[in-house]
């Protein structure tokens, strides 16, 4: 896809994860890395296999994913979640509720408890105990509501902030750094939630959200609350953006979120609709092409618009081969 819409931009395959592991190799080869540093982006597939769950994250494909966020400092996810017109039926909501669902959650992808320490299990007194560090440092804050604020503004500017501030003092910080940074954009309307009020929300109202903002652990799970709001995880790209730039803009690692479906692996039957678009993505925010960028984008709406679909979504009718719907979106290129 990227090789049709700019001929000028060359790709090369590396392995990584699970891939890797089956060669001998580490999760994230030396060879993989070097790649990785000499190249504007990453377009990325999935990571994550069966016979690796339970194992130590040293030695199992995921830790690949972890390396990447932490050494090019990925620290801001970026999850749109839009439901095509003709598919609000695959929702688990009422069509009335998510059609024209258009929105994006910001996730901050390198903070947060994910990553804070000590992070261990211990014994105290003869006791098993458990222990994760919930930290996040002001900077850490500002720049990740900054990449939001940009967001809105070139959308319908209007941010929400997830938080947890009656309770966490992370949160409490995390509101007020937002506050501040906001002054900064005074045409973006600034709204506050409370977590547990915006998972609500999200199942309510999703059409009232434009882009949300939020730490690491409550992105994690909003996210993937949202995602299910289309219908099919297949469908949803995403991009994580870090601190360096490069020729045309960010250095970033674009991945479908699906996750790798060991049971359809071979099958030509994966909806190709999220790696597509995290392409798309890739265009926008590294290479600096938003015109192509939309191209690609509208092909994949009017190819939905058109009726296909692959299996997960074809209701009984007929469904297209993972091969079979990308070509469709080529040829409405």
């Amino acid at each position: 896809m990227l090789s049709i819409v700019r001929p000028d931009v060359t790709y090369t395959e590396a392995a990584v994860g699970g891939a890797a592991l089956a060669q001998g190799l580490a999760a994230l080869p030396d060879e993989t890395r070097a790649l990785c540093d000499r190249s504007e982006a990453i377009l990325f597939g999935s990571v994550g296999l069966p016979e690796y769950e339970g194992k130590p994250l040293s030695e199992r494909p995921e830790l690949a994913l972890f390396l990447l966020r932490r050494d090019y400092e990925l620290y801001a996810n970026l999850r749109p979640v839009r439901v095509f017109a003709g598919l609000e039926e695959a929702s688990s909501l009422r069509a009335e509720l998510v059609r024209g669902l258009d929105l994006v959650v910001v996730r901050e992808l390198t903070g947060g408890i994910y990553y804070g320490q000590p992070k261990e299990q211990r014994r105290v007194n003869g006791v098993d105990e458990a222990v994760d560090t919930m930290i996040y440092r002001a900077p850490e804050v500002e720049r990740i509501a900054r990449i939001a604020f940009e967001l809105a503004r070139t959308r319908r500017r209007h941010l929400t902030s997830v938080d947890k501030q009656n309770i966490l003092e992370t949160s409490r910080l995390w509101r007020r750094v937002v506050e501040g940074v906001g002054r900064d954009y005074p045409d973006v309307t600034l709204t506050h939630l409370l977590v547990d009020n915006a998972a609500m929300q999200l199942v309510r109202r999703p059409r009232d959200f434009d882009v949300i903002v939020t730490e690491n652990m409550f992105g994690d799970i909003l996210s993937d609350e949202a995602a299910i709001l289309t219908g099919s995880i297949g469908t949803l790209p995403s991009a994580s953006l870090g601190t360096q730039r490069r020729a045309g803009g960010r250095f970033g690692l674009y991945e479908p979120i699906g996750g790798t479906a060991p049971d359809i692996a071979g099958k030509n039957a994966a909806n190709p609709t999220a790696a597509i678009l995290s392409a798309a993505m890739l265009l926008r925010h590294s290479l600096g092409d938003a015109e192509n960028a939309a191209r690609v984008e509208r092909a994949v709406d009017r190819t939905y618009a058109d009726g296909l679909r692959t299996v997960e979504l074809a209701s009984g009718g007929a469904a297209l081969s993972t091969d079979a719907f990308t070509e469709a979106v080529i040829a409405r290129l």
